[in-house]
């Protein structure tokens, strides 16, 4: 992704979990509602510098950076989710990983996240016979792991896991890109307006103000003209005066493709589809900063927007939820 969010905001809290082989922890995580960013790497170990193979030598265990929204989840059911996956009797193991960087650890920032750990472990301890041995301490360093680490089971589905993934929902819609196709060039030309072909073909902007979705702030969700693939649901619309319609986050990361933009001479991100690689408008850095700092600023010409009341006859009734 060419654009980052911004986490500075106190809607944003961070804590660092260690639970075996990092690949699966991260992709549990990112399954969670209310997980904004997970980023796989070492921690806790002998300094600042350290890599995979180095592991044994300098005693960081594998571990995952975790950003969450603390309106939408607490650190408390974080802990619970997290004790779902592990073995908190099992000492430097889980699964079929054997070893001190397999140790299962919860490491905070903050001193008030210490007793919140501690007073949930407790609980915990009265399930088992055997002593808890997840280590508890405050970050002392954090080494990125190496970039083909990071989301390893998204670049590779059929990679190994410890975690059998089957037993847990993915919260956060997921959109998938099998259900979606692009037609033709002649079709897409007969299907469209004008303007639509213009804008989603071509890359042109619509004007201002006067285009169809910039006022309208029904429940519902916004999909590709061109395909039907989902793109923004209406709880992440919002007002941001600018005249067209502008989102803090599209409905899955996946569903969005980010391109350097020069044509006005000033350095932009644009945003299109990923099925039918429709030009959709594009991203800036001046959302609002509780929601993450994004604007995704949007051509209605590129979008059909679905009513709540109409989603399930129109097959997008799987979404109904995540707009209640």
């Amino acid at each position: 992704m060419l654009i980052k969010k911004d986490y500075s905001s106190n809607n944003y809290k961070t804590i660092y979990l260690a639970g075996g082989c990092f690949w699966g922890v991260e992709e549990y995580f990112k399954r969670i509602l209310g997980v904004e960013y997970t980023e796989v790497g070492y921690a806790n170990g002998i300094g600042e510098e350290t890599n995979y193979y180095r592991l044994k030598e300098t005693k960081h265990s594998e571990t995952v950076k975790i950003i969450y929204d603390r309106n939408i989840i607490d650190l408390k059911n974080l802990l619970i989710k997290f004790f779902k996956i592990i073995d908190p009797t099992s000492l430097n193991k889980q699964g079929n990983d054997v070893g001190l960087q397999y140790r299962s650890g919860i490491y905070y920032e903050k001193e008030e996240d210490k007793k919140i750990i501690l007073d949930y472990i407790d609980e915990v301890a009265n399930r088992y016979s055997k002593e808890i041995v997840v280590e508890v301490e405050k970050i002392k360093n954090f080494i990125k792991a190496e970039e083909y680490h990071q989301e390893y089971l998204r670049k590779n589905p059929l990679g190994y896991c410890h975690i059998n993934m089957e037993e847990f929902e993915n919260e956060k819609p997921e959109v998938d890109e099998n259900n979606y196709s692009k037609p033709n060039k002649e079709e897409i030309k007969n299907r469209l307006t004008e303007e639509q072909y213009l804008v989603t073909q071509k890359e042109m902007t619509e004007k201002p103000y006067n285009n169809i979705y910039n006022d309208n702030f029904q429940k519902g969700i916004y999909v590709d003209i061109v395909t039907g693939e989902p793109l923004f649901l209406s709880t992440d619309k919002y007002n941001a005066g600018c005249g067209w319609p502008s989102f803090t986050k599209p409905i899955d990361e996946e569903v969005i493709q980010y391109r350097k933009d020069n044509k006005l001479r000033t350095e932009r991100i644009e945003v299109r589809s990923r099925v039918g690689d429709s030009h959709l408008g594009h991203v800036f850095n001046d959302g609002p900063k509780e929601k993450g700092g994004l604007r995704y600023c949007i051509n209605s010409a590129s979008l059909k927007f679905i009513p709540l009341n109409t989603m399930e006859k129109e097959g997008y009734e799987e979404y109904i939820k995540y707009l209640k």
